[in-house]
């Protein structure tokens, strides 16, 4: 997005460098050492043209320092080839314009406070060579520094426009993505793994391990079908109560404090769809319609949310053991997600004891 503004400076130095050359003709004769112009212009119109291919190319936050060290040397070259009584009558500096193009590209390649700084380096400079303060020296320097503040500006802006277009398609193409999936898993494999689980339930035995293992499967696929990627979520805050507010049915009852609680999209993002995933677990082992109690508790530096329920609970190690023999459900639908944004996530339960799911997450943005 900002390849035009360095194409830009290219042309704009490749322009101060005519008139520089110019200005060195027009002056030849009046120089104190003729020949050491001429070959400082030389160089400068080498080290333009070497800039011209690689301002085009990346990595040029390198380039841009060297070249504002450049820019200081053929200032201080002035000093060779012109005599005292010409810079004290105000007799241009040997690089004339061209200098402004290094302050130019500090402020594309670093933002506009860094290309401010080189502006007020490189003119501190053009005053030292001078020796005065005059109205053309401020001129000069309100000029410089008004094209740095503006063009690093423009250059710090458009690369947020091209990062939020690139995140807007990446997550346009996410959402059509998951929509096409979607469709495809409710009209197949959760019709599937949900008549297992009824089947498996109402048969018991071995079927009700198989059972489980489906109603764990259609929890993972039915949160992945309502949630987008981590990556993919809005920055800033949001009231978490607010969303926790929104899971309430005549089932499930919420609790959370009277004040916002204020966490990052992300977060409230994640923990959402882990209470989603909680209260359908609800559903599967303990029954539809049956009770469930969510509660948010704001903590200062973390914030805490629990989802409970009067169900017949399990063994406090079934988790664990769950997880090692590859069943995943839980772990990628719930802990998961909570981990992920640095958070913990632990299941308290015993049998007849009902289950209560506790997320721990910070409420910094990481």
């Amino acid at each position: 997005m900002v390849e035009p503004l360095w194409r830009g400076l290219v042309g704009y130095r490749l322009l101060a460098l005519a008139y520089a050359v110019a200005m060195g003709v027009a002056n030849y004769d009046a120089y104190l050492a003729p020949t050491t112009a001429v070959v400082v212009l030389a160089l400068m119109a080498g080290w333009t043209a070497f800039t011209t291919v690689a301002y085009l190319r990346p990595g040029r936050r390198l380039l841009a320092v060297l070249d504002l060290l450049v820019t200081l040397a053929a200032i201080a070259a002035t000093l060779l080839v012109e005599s005292p009584e010409r810079i004290a009558a105000g007799a241009p500096i040997l690089p004339t314009v061209w200098s402004a193009g290094s302050a130019i590209a500090c402020a594309l390649a670093f933002g506009p406070v860094s290309g401010l700084a080189a502006a007020l380096v490189m003119q501190g400079a053009v005053l030292l060579v001078r020796g005065r303060v005059g109205s053309p020296e401020l001129t000069d320097l309100l000029l410089t520094v008004s094209a740095t503040l503006a063009l690093g500006y423009a250059a710090v802006m458009l690369r947020r426009s091209a990062e939020q277009l690139s995140r807007a398609t990446a997550l346009r193409a996410a959402v059509a993505e998951r929509e096409r999936l979607a469709r495809s898993i409710h009209d197949g494999v959760l019709q599937v793994l949900a008549r297992v689980r009824r089947r498996g339930s109402e048969l018991g035995g071995p079927a009700a391990e198989l059972a489980e293992l489906a109603g764990e499967q259609e929890v993972a696929l039915r949160t992945l079908m309502s949630t987008g990627p981590p990556d993919q979520q809005p920055a800033g805050q949001v009231d978490l109560a607010t969303l926790i507010a929104g899971l309430s049915t005549p089932h499930v009852t919420t609790s959370m404090p009277a004040t916002a609680v204020l966490v990052p999209a992300h977060t409230a993002h994640e923990v959402v769809a882990a209470v989603k995933a909680a209260l359908h677990n609800v559903e599967v082992h303990v029954g539809a319609g049956e009770p469930a109690w969510v509660f948010v508790e704001d903590l200062g530096e973390r914030v805490v949310v629990s989802v409970r329920d009067d169900g017949p609970g399990m063994a406090p190690d079934r988790l664990a053991a769950a997880e090692a023999e590859g069943r995943l459900g839980v772990r990628q639908s719930i802990k998961g997600r909570i981990e992920a944004v640095g958070g913990t996530a632990r299941c308290e339960s015993e049998v007849g004891m009902g289950c209560e799911w506790v997320f721990e997450v910070p409420v910094d943005a990481r």
